[in-house]
């Protein structure tokens, strides 16, 4: 059986994101431009390992940078993000009829309790095994 070829880091968003270092950068992108000294400082990684995921963030389009005097600008491109949460909304509906079912669930849950602590009491409020209701 062959192997199922995988999508360049650089050319698929999905993959791009995958790794957890470039999420973080998206993170504090999200915030605002930021120079990448801050970034580095911002996540305490190495000046080249920001560049590096920073170049592949910018090759899927999901960072913008622009040059202000000397600085390099990074910021957050959300429409390069879209296909994600198109993906994501797909599972949306499914997980709301879950959480719609587990609701029902638990309120017939809550339901049958409250009918069973109330056959549990006697007529004068005292329960069954308590020595007043003897």
């Amino acid at each position: 059986m062959g192997r199922v070829a995988r999508a360049a880091t650089t050319t698929d968003v999905f993959n791009a994101v995958a790794e957890p270092r470039r999420r973080e950068i998206l993170d504090v992108l999200a915030g605002g431009e930021h120079p990448v000294n801050d970034l580095v400082r911002l996540l305490g990684l190495g000046q080249p390992q920001v560049s590096k995921h920073l170049r592949v963030l910018r090759e899927v389009g999901a960072v913008d940078v622009r040059d202000e005097g000397r600085q390099r600008l990074y910021r957050l491109n959300g429409r390069a993000l879209k296909p994600i949460h198109d993906w994501v909304r797909q599972f949306e509906r499914t997980w709301e009829e879950r959480f719609e079912l587990l609701d029902s669930v638990l309120e017939e849950l809550d339901r049958t309790e409250g009918e069973t602590d109330d056959r549990d009491t006697n007529d004068d409020g005292h329960g069954e095994g308590d020595a007043a209701g003897r």
